[in-house]
């Protein structure tokens, strides 16, 4: 009689702050952060939440280390990259990065123990440096560049977290678009006379599109 070899059991990742992380993320994406909890984060990671709060004290601090996590793929540097096209790179990066993750926009405020946003402002520094702007104008250049950036980037993942689901973004825009048409005349002019290009705009494209008018604006300055 032939005997069944026993299959051997499946042994699972070690538990580490990267996996928590990466699960965080993950629910944050699915659940929102009133779904991030640290039993639904156990139940994810097939372990108790005992284990998990060896890693992370509380869910500030999971928050803040996915919000750094999610951030942390728009700073990759192209070291061959002019200052010009690595400003835009990072700014696109961010772009991309809170659209698909629209949580984040409401974690970026710097805390005293938390400061999301400054290695982005290390990075766009360097480039603003790069770029030949005058020493004096450097903070300017910079935080105006980063402004808009998380301004409008932040903005964009707002609209997405406030649509309904299954939002027809063409027929939206249509419907934005014929009540700027029908505004008053006297009292919108310039409103109205934009309204087509509102209908048929892609925000991220308007989004690149601002960042060059920056810096063309910041590159001005060093002529």
């Amino acid at each position: 009689m032939a005997s069944s070899a026993r299959r051997p059991e499946r042994r699972q990742e070690p538990l580490s702050r990267e996996r928590i992380v990466t699960a965080a993320v993950e629910l944050l994406d699915t659940a929102g952060e009133s779904g991030l909890t640290f039993r639904a984060l156990a139940e994810r990671l097939a372990t108790g939440p005992g284990a998990i709060y060896w890693h992370v004290t509380g869910k500030g601090e999971l928050l803040a280390a996915a919000t750094d996590a999610v951030l942390g793929t728009a700073l990759a540097e192209d070291p061959g990259a002019s200052p010009r096209n690595a400003v835009r790179t990072l700014a696109l990066g961010v772009f991309d990065a809170l659209d698909v993750h629209p949580w984040v926009g409401a974690h970026l405020v710097s805390t005293e123990s938390h400061a999301p946003t400054l290695p982005l402002f290390e990075r766009v520094g360097r480039q603003v440096r790069a770029l030949g702007v005058p020493e004096s104008a450097w903070f300017t250049a910079a935080s105006t560049l980063l402004n808009y950036i998380l301004g409008v980037a932040g903005q964009n993942a707002a609209n997405t977290r406030r649509a309904a689901p299954g939002t027809d973004r063409a027929a939206h825009l249509g419907g934005v678009a014929d009540a700027w048409s029908a505004l008053d005349p006297a009292e919108y002019a310039f409103t109205r006379s934009v309204a087509g290009q509102v209908r048929d705009h892609d925000d991220r494209a308007e989004f690149a599109a601002g960042i060059d008018l920056i810096l063309d604006g910041i590159t001005a300055l060093s002529r």
